[in-house]
């Protein structure tokens, strides 16, 4: 199932766990899945992320393309576009298998939630240049990014407040 965030070509796939008597097999990313095709992997890396640690903000403005795979703990990862302020948030987790596609023109980050540290394989279609690499980076806590909406929606109350990675989970 393929679900999207707001902005455009952000989206997720939930991910099908195969158990059998061994443990259990998982696809995390084929080239004929349909919102994917076309965008050859060129990269693969692993992230582990202490919790209550925030990685961000950054960009890539030469077309690159991030996939994110939480195999351990849990994740929050945002993306905001620069230019209309609009934000999507996506928690993804070890215990439902998630593949994050963010376009790398967005702002994007992540933060470790819960007590355990987090696990991450990222995919991206662009090779890192140690010499010039492709990031643009905003201080994780810079006051200008200050959602317009988040998921789509207008009536969350983080809405024009400049983003807050601690803000305590709601209902």
């Amino acid at each position: 199932m393929v679900q999207q965030y707001g902005l455009e070509g952000i989206r997720t796939r939930q991910l099908d766990i195969l158990p059998d008597a061994r443990g259990f097999f998982c696809e995390a990313l084929r080239q004929d899945w349909a919102e994917f095709v076309g965008e050859p992997v060129l990269q693969a890396n692993l992230s582990c992320t202490y919790p209550n640690v925030v990685r961000a903000w950054h960009r890539h403005s030469r077309g690159q393309v991030d996939y994110f795979l939480v195999v351990r703990g849990a994740l929050k990862i945002c993306a905001c576009d620069a230019e209309t302020e609009r934000l999507s948030e996506i928690i993804a987790s070890e215990d439902k298998p998630l593949l994050v596609r963010i376009p790398g023109h967005y702002c994007h980050g992540t933060k470790t939630i819960g007590n355990e540290t987090s696990l991450t394989i990222y995919f991206v279609t662009r090779l890192y240049d140690y010499r010039d690499p492709d990031e643009q980076r905003r201080p994780w806590n810079d006051p200008n990014v200050v959602p317009s909406q988040i998921n789509g929606g207008k009536d969350d109350p983080r809405i024009s407040n400049p983003w807050d990675w601690f803000y305590p989970p709601h209902k």
